[in-house]
């Protein structure tokens, strides 16, 4: 009897680390998935925030694109247009842009108003 005893001891101790084996392994990978990716886009997210430079074409976290005219501390100036500058901060930028990558998207033709003269308009109208 003391044999067999001690084969079932052995036997339950091998299933109670099961569990917390389970949990470890779900950590690491909860780790590897989500949380070590995350950290690096924000470090790098952080990285390209310092490393801003008069010139430089960015766009804003807003989706505003302009060029970087001058850099503070905190704070960056951006010309979103000729002779209209805007100040945001630094962690505002979200993307430098390379100076292959086109110019602003230049808007599509406005809506089709037919032959019907500009003084015409009228802002009900849903189909002039």
């Amino acid at each position: 009897m003391g044999i067999m005893h001690i084969a079932a001891t052995t036997g339950k101790s091998a299933t109670s680390f099961t569990p917390i084996l389970v949990i470890v392994v779900l950590f690491g990978l909860f780790y590897f998935l989500i949380i070590r990716p995350q950290r690096n886009r924000q470090r790098r997210s952080t990285q390209m925030q310092r490393e801003v430079r008069p010139g430089q074409r960015v766009r804003t976290t807003a989706g505003i694109y302009g060029t970087i005219t001058s850099v503070g501390d905190t704070d960056v100036e951006i010309e979103i247009a000729p002779g209209v500058e805007i100040r945001i901060l630094r962690r505002a930028v979200m993307d430098i842009l390379s100076d292959d990558s086109p110019e602003d998207a230049a808007p599509g033709p406005g809506p089709d108003f037919g032959d019907k003269p500009a003084d015409d308009w009228d802002s009900t109208d849903k189909n002039p």
